[in-house]
Order: C-alpha cells, then sequence, then structure tokens
C-alpha cells in the first residue's frame, strides 16, 4: 500500500476545491510537512475523491506563495522549508493581467511587423534591428508594470556590427521577455511547435528565430549550420545551453552546441547570467506570477577556438555568479 503525505496530523487527501486553502494554511511557519512511514490506510469518503497533492506540487505553491518584497527575488523561495508571506491567488491575477497585457501589445506591434516585413528582407535579411525594436518595445510593455529589471556590465555588450554567441542559464518563461528588452539584434533558438502559436508565433518567424525540434538529430544539426551561416554573415545567436528551463533553480550542465559554434566562426561567446526570474515564474508553473525584481549580469566576452575549454569557462563564470547571490548550482 502506498504511503501517505500528512500535513500536521492529516493525510493530504481532500477534493478539489479544499485543496489550495488547505495547503496554504499548512504552509504557515509553525506548520511542518511530512511524510508518513507506516502504510495507513484512509478513507476518501468523507472528504470527496480528490487526487493526492505531491510533495512537488506543494514546493511550487510555496513560491507562490512566497513574492520577492523588494530587491533580487530571493533564491531560497525555491527551498520547500521556506515560510509563506503571500497569497497564491495574487499571483494567479498577476499572471492573468501579464498574459492580456503581452496578447494585447502583441497584435497592434505584429501589425508594424507586417507593415516593416518588406523593407527588412530588401534592407537587412539577417539582422531584422527594426523587427527587434519592435519586439523590445513589446517585451518593455510587457514586463514594465509587473516587475523592473536591472542590467550590470552593459559594456561588454559587443558593438551590433559584431556577431557574438550568447549564451546564459535558463530559468523561466519570462527569461525571453527579460532579454530582448536588451535590444540586441540576436537569434534565440525555439522549439519548432511554438510557431504555431498564433501572432506570437508568427511574430517569430519574422524576427528570424531558429527553430528546432528537440529529439530529432538531423534538426539539431541543421539548427547548428544555420546558427553558424548566421553567425559569419554578422549575426548574433543566442543559447540556452543546459537545453531547458531549471526547475528547482540550480544551473544544469550545458552542452556543447552553443560553443561549437563559436569554436568554428571565431565568434566571442557572451556569458549572461540572469537572477530572479525563476522565482517570479518558476518552471512549470507559467500560471502564476510573484512580485519581485530581476538582475541581469553581462560578463566580458571569451576568446577561444576550443568548444570544450569556452564551455567550462561560460559555466564556471554563470555559475560563480549564481552562488554568489544565493543561487544554487548542480
Amino acid at each position: 500500500m502506498m504511503n501517505l503525505m500528512w500535513v500536521g496530523q492529516r493525510p493530504l487527501l481532500l477534493p478539489v476545491p479544499k485543496r489550495f486553502t488547505f495547503v496554504a494554511q499548512a504552509l504557515k511557519p509553525n506548520r511542518g510537512i511530512s511524510f508518513c512511514s507506516p502504510a495507513v490506510p484512509f478513507s476518501n469518503r468523507s472528504h470527496g475523491f480528490g487526487k493526492r497533492i505531491c510533495l512537488r506540487k506543494i514546493k511550487r505553491l510555496q513560491v507562490v506563495a512566497r513574492a520577492g518584497s523588494a530587491g533580487i527575488a530571493d533564491p531560497s523561495d525555491f527551498s520547500a522549508n521556506s515560510a509563506s508571506r503571500g497569497f497564491p491567488w495574487i499571483s494567479r491575477v498577476r499572471a492573468i493581467c501579464f498574459y492580456l497585457m503581452t496578447g494585447i501589445t502583441a497584435i497592434f506591434l505584429f501589425m508594424a511587423m507586417i507593415l516593416a516585413h518588406p523593407f527588412v528582407l530588401l534592407c537587412d535579411r539577417h539582422q531584422r534591428k527594426a523587427h527587434h525594436w519592435i519586439a523590445k518595445t513589446w517585451a518593455w510593455l510587457t514586463i514594465l508594470p509587473f516587475y523592473s529589471v536591472e542590467f550590470q556590465g552593459l559594456e561588454n555588450l559587443p558593438p551590433d556590427n559584431v556577431a557574438a554567441v550568447y549564451v546564459s542559464n535558463h530559468q523561466s518563461f519570462l527569461d525571453i521577455y527579460t532579454l530582448l528588452t536588451l535590444g540586441k539584434s540576436f537569434k534565440f533558438i525555439s522549439k519548432r511547435s511554438i510557431f504555431l502559436f498564433p501572432v506570437i508565433g508568427w511574430a517569430m518567424f519574422l524576427l528570424g528565430i531558429i527553430p528546432i525540434r528537440r529529439m530529432d538529430t538531423r534538426s539539431q544539426m541543421d539548427c547548428l549550420k544555420r546558427c553558424i551561416e548566421l553567425v559569419k554573415k554578422g549575426t548574433s545567436v543566442y543559447f540556452f545551453p543546459e537545453g531547458t528551463r531549471s526547475k528547482d533553480g540550480k544551473l544544469g550542465t550545458f552542452k556543447k552546441g552553443a560553443f561549437s559554434v563559436a569554436s568554428k566562426t571565431g565568434a566571442s561567446v557572451v556569458a549572461v547570467t540572469l537572477m530572479g526570474t525563476g522565482v517570479l515564474m518558476p518552471s512549470g508553473m507559467e500560471g502564476f506570477l510573484n512580485s519581485g525584481n530581476v538582475k541581469v549580469v553581462i560578463h566580458k566576452p571569451l576568446e577561444g577556438n576550443n568548444a570544450e575549454e569556452l564551455m567550462d569557462s561560460a559555466r564556471s563564470t554563470i555559475a560563480d555568479t549564481l552562488l554568489l547571490n544565493g543561487f544554487g548550482v548542480h
């Protein structure tokens, strides 16, 4: 028989409407969460037929309940032992407003992209600076009411006419919005399925975002070839070398693809550290948006022709910055 999870002295086997209220009460500082080691039978007849809530979801609920009040969003919010100091429904409302804002602004700015697209193809087919300026405007309009961004090391950004390979940690759905506010004409890599999304996906196509099928080896090779071509033509590319968003806010293992592009083209690698986005909107909880601030650190460009060495140097740079600010590293 499966072990039951207990909060205080009661098992978490509740009908759907009561879950959030009961779990939120259990997350108060004077209440604990533990697993009941004996196999204790429990009937759910008196409580309806709710599913058991797993510890992972409780961790996520705690992140929602704790919204950073000042400065960079607190990295300790990823901890399962942190105390609640907020209301999940407020984060839910903020997320709804966030998506309404991004959707409404995207419609109008997408129309501007369509009007400018013929001229962009004629005059600036590869970098598409006009489209990126529109994307920057869209990102700022979307995030401005909800969180602020602090940039450090802007002087380390290469000139617009110098192609580079940008790499950073990946914490949240908010990472793209935050990076677009830099106003640099780099090309992200995105799942091909996202291009099917109305307006947003179409805008990504106009921006020249590079599509990829994650589990398709041939698609990955084509993506790297496309990146090499773009860099040789003077256009920067942006990679998240972890390959996916971090589930716990800790830096994961890097993959070598981005650094192979840099070593084969002679482009410099610009490491970027993102802090706070994963606390504001944790991976897997895109329906919630906490309050707080985000910090972006742009590090000095790395030079070299050895992909392994570039990868190790970039990861060490980002890892050191994360550790210095209280974030974890695997």
